[in-house]
């Protein structure tokens, strides 16, 4: 096969089967990341001085399609070529998705009938992403000797040009294999340690976002049960890696924080990776973008919001459930990577599998589930006050027919559109300000006490419900473009 088009990779190896192409990315990245660590190890000793350029890049992988290959009927919405031609990406931490590589290149290989090349990329490996401390407390001065040595991360050569569709692959370069190349990857991976409290590692398929702390409470009671309990769930992960994996006999691991992370996250695992993580976003849409663009590089199979929210119609209560089927854009966050003009869809398997989680959790039949399960739009806004505008925005609320109103929602769902992640949202009304029923302490006390624990329960039936269904099926077309990178 002739190796051309793939940039300026090299060393490329034919691999034709993905257990040998994982194989070589394990190599290949451990082989780089051992060079960095020893010349870390060097500089900390002392040795200060620059020995040239590390060689010491990422990982590439590349496949070559001729037009006589790409006629496939793939039995996925994922893991094949729209267009002829040379395909790549630069891949990396292979000790976290070894098991997502190993899928996405076994489909290819299997779908198109040629093997994949793994390679050297050109993109040099930089060294915070290898040993996280190397920059810690450092002054200007040991930052400047450690520049002349090792390559530092530069932010301009990270982006989501690939996931929004505006990028432009120069000539002799490949077409994108991934929405996330491994500068990206490595980035988020480092946030999302720093503002969940927890490393990537621990993460499971299914997420479920939240905006208060009551719903981390039930979480942590029902993870510590169900590790106990079940012969589902391997370990119960709380910020600092503190990890309980329900014998009585071993300590838990990991060390409490002093000061809580700015979005905790908690995770209830299984062997299989198909365990659920919880994360408390807090309040506003920053903070859901946020979370977001980095959890998506770890291509969770679907994320979904039980929040609360302000009801709008006269007819609901405090405690009813909404079902988002549309989101009105007020927030603002994402205007930039998705025009307003996208319309974000309901993905039909998540919207279905949430209506079955509330008659089975909250045992409500016939006319009951209309009147306290909403189906509608959902306004989310980036102005908590937003009731100081009141005139204004009671008559857009009423032509736009919505029927909720919160910060968090839309910026999760359009995030997901984006990224191809699986969505959803069910919110409860924790207050009607537009009717009176303002959220008030006495008030939200009661309306806690009977709510969120439904909530929750309703939440984790509904992660139940698709994963029984299989996981393939979540992965809806509505996600995918007609000019779609392979990689799920």
């Amino acid at each position: 096969m002739e190796q051309t088009g793939h940039g300026n990779a090299r060393d490329l190896k034919i691999c034709r089967t993905a257990e040998e192409a994982v194989a070589r990315i394990r190599e290949l990245y451990e082989g780089a990341a051992e060079r960095i660590r020893e010349r870390h190890r060097r500089f900390v000793a002392g040795d200060h001085e620059p020995d040239g350029v590390l060689d010491a890049c990422y990982p590439y992988v590349g496949i070559e399609v001729g037009h006589s290959e790409l006629n496939v009927a793939p039995r996925t919405t994922y893991g094949a070529l729209r267009n002829a031609g040379v395909h790549g990406t630069t891949v990396t931490r292979p000790d976290i998705f070894a098991d997502y590589y190993r899928e996405q290149l076994g489909l290819l290989i299997e779908h198109h009938g040629v093997p994949v090349l793994v390679g050297v990329s050109d993109e040099p490996m930089p060294l915070p992403f290898v040993v996280e401390e190397a920059t810690a407390d450092l002054t200007a001065e040991q930052v400047r000797q450690m520049e002349r040595i090792f390559h530092l991360p530069n932010l301009g050569r990270i982006g989501d040009a690939i996931a929004n569709g505006t990028h432009r692959t120069p000539p002799g370069h490949p077409l994108p294999l991934s929405l996330f190349p491994a500068l990206r990857v490595d980035l988020a991976l480092q946030r999302l340690h720093h503002y969940t409290g927890t490393d990537p590692r621990h993460f499971q398929g299914f997420v479920l976002f939240t905006n208060y702390q009551r719903y981390v409470d039930d979480f942590i009671a029902y993870g510590h049960e169900q590790v106990v309990d079940s012969a589902v769930y391997t370990a119960f992960v709380e910020p600092g890696d503190v990890v309980e994996d329900g014998d009585p006999e071993t300590p838990a691991g990991g060390v409490p924080p002093a000061q809580q992370p700015p979005m905790p996250a908690y995770h209830l695992k299984r062997a299989d990776g198909l365990g659920v993580t919880l994360i408390n976003i807090g309040t506003g849409p920053s903070n859901a973008k946020t979370i977001t663009d980095h959890l998506a590089v770890l291509r969770p199979h679907c994320w979904i919001m039980v929040g609360h929210c302000g009801g709008l119609r006269r007819s609901q209560q405090l405690g009813d459930y909404v079902l988002a089927h549309a989101y009105i854009r007020e927030d603002h966050v994402l205007d930039q990577d998705l025009p307003l003009w996208v319309p974000v869809p309901p993905i039909a398997e998540i919207q279905v599998a949430l209506q079955q989680a509330v008659v089975a959790v909250t045992g409500l039949t016939g006319s009951d589930i209309k009147t306290r399960l909403r189906t509608g739009t959902v306004a989310s806004t980036d102005n908590r006050n937003w009731e100081f505008r009141y005139e204004e925005l009671y008559e857009r609320f009423s032509q736009s027919r919505a029927i909720a109103v919160d910060m968090e929602s839309a910026t999760i769902a359009a995030n997901g559109f984006r990224l191809r992640v699986p969505y959803g949202t069910l919110l409860c009304v924790s207050d009607k300000p537009m009717h009176g029923e303002l959220k008030l302490r006495s008030m939200a006390n009661a309306f806690y006490h009977t709510r969120i624990n439904q909530h929750l329960t309703i939440g984790l039936e509904t992660l139940r419900v698709l994963e029984e269904a299989g996981i393939d099926a979540l992965h809806s077309r509505k996600l995918r473009s007609f000019d779609e990178p392979a990689f799920r």
